[in-house]
């Protein structure tokens, strides 16, 4: 039996802006279906800017992206790939459905069909009985929640993420980290994770891949064991301990690096 294809493949691939500036040095890492990958480092270091040329938002200067094995941007690529901003970003018009639907409609499914994806993306996130609301309505993480759930609704296989609740309280993001382990344990996601937050790196991942900036670049690959569950006593646990004193030490021997 044939094993799957990667979900991701980035092969050297590198970023430097037309005014000369390296945002991002050659990068290359392979990730299977069905992980969870958090790319973690300062500002700076080109996290962002390697999720965007994942997503196919930012062409790679050279070197190339593939997901299952197939050029970013391709037509005959599995176009199922969610996008969830550090900014809910939502229509302050429109309600929770409206805004939730929207990938939808862009897309041209049927009303009745799209209402009933709708329903079952804001049962995932536990939104159903706010539908009708108006975003201003909703706190922080419930309108996080809502983005979360536009980026659900397409029925993705592969669900990026640009450091959606670092604008939150630590209890808010503690209970969304959470929620967002069932929801990639539930739906078998493939999630790639940015954030600057090593204790959230260490409880949402199966590996954390470490950067460094100035230039952006990958420092190390390190794997976390499938430690379950994944609850507040992990977090006060001798391993979770143990990998964050790790992390934090790859950090600092990276920002000690002499740069070329």
């Amino acid at each position: 039996m044939n094993a799957p294809a990667p979900a991701i493949e980035v092969l050297s691939a590198e970023q430097v802006y037309p005014n000369g500036t390296r945002a991002l040095m050659p990068v290359s890492l392979t990730i299977q279906p069905g992980e969870f990958v958090t790319l973690l480092g300062p500002s700076g270091c080109g996290k962002s800017t390697l999720l965007k040329m994942v997503a196919g938002l930012l062409p790679p200067s050279d070197g190339r992206i593939l997901l299952s094995r197939k050029p970013v941007g391709d037509p005959s690529a599995d176009p199922r790939l969610s996008f969830v901003f550090q900014e809910a970003t939502l229509m302050p018009w429109a309600n929770v459905a409206t805004n939730v639907r929207l990938p939808l409609d862009l897309a041209g499914v049927p009303r009745a069909e799209a209402d009933a994806r709708v329903a079952e993306a804001l049962a995932l996130v536990g939104l159903e009985a706010f539908g009708r609301h108006r975003p201003r309505e909703l706190s922080g993480g419930m309108q996080m929640r809502v983005s979360i759930a536009r980026g659900l609704v397409t029925r993705p296989r592969l669900l990026l993420m640009d450091e959606p609740f670092g604008a939150l309280d630590e209890i808010t993001r503690n209970r969304l980290d959470s929620d967002l382990l069932a929801l990639w344990r539930q739906q078998g996601l493939t999630v790639v994770f940015v954030t600057h937050s090593i204790t959230e790196a260490v409880f949402l991942s199966s590996r954390v891949i470490v950067m460094a900036a100035r230039p952006g670049r990958v420092v190390e690959d390190i794997p976390v064991e499938a430690v379950w569950p994944r609850d507040d006593e992990y977090r006060t646990s001798p391993r979770f301990n143990e990998l964050v004193r790790r992390l934090q030490h790859s950090l600092n021997e990276a920002s000690q690096e002499p740069t070329s």
